[in-house]
């Protein structure tokens, strides 16, 4: 249980928002973090933002391959 520290903030509900803040940074991966951990591990439908791909880079690459051939 939490221990209350009278500096934690509460909604107009009650709820201790600080704790949420605690137990939320102990959770793990956000749903966002695992999006990105999926794209850039997997790809997949819809993950080109999450993507560190240097699109220019490739496109050279690609061109430069073609020019040997």
């Amino acid at each position: 249980m939490e221990n209350n520290n009278h500096h934690d903030t509460f909604t107009v509900a009650g709820t201790n928002i600080d704790a949420v803040k605690r137990q939320n940074e102990r959770s793990g991966m956000s749903y966002n973090e695992v999006k990105e951990l999926l794209a850039k591990t997997t790809g997949g439908y819809g993950t080109g933002v999450y993507s560190d791909t240097n699109i220019e880079e490739v496109k050279r690459e690609n061109q430069q391959s073609m020019e040997k051939n």
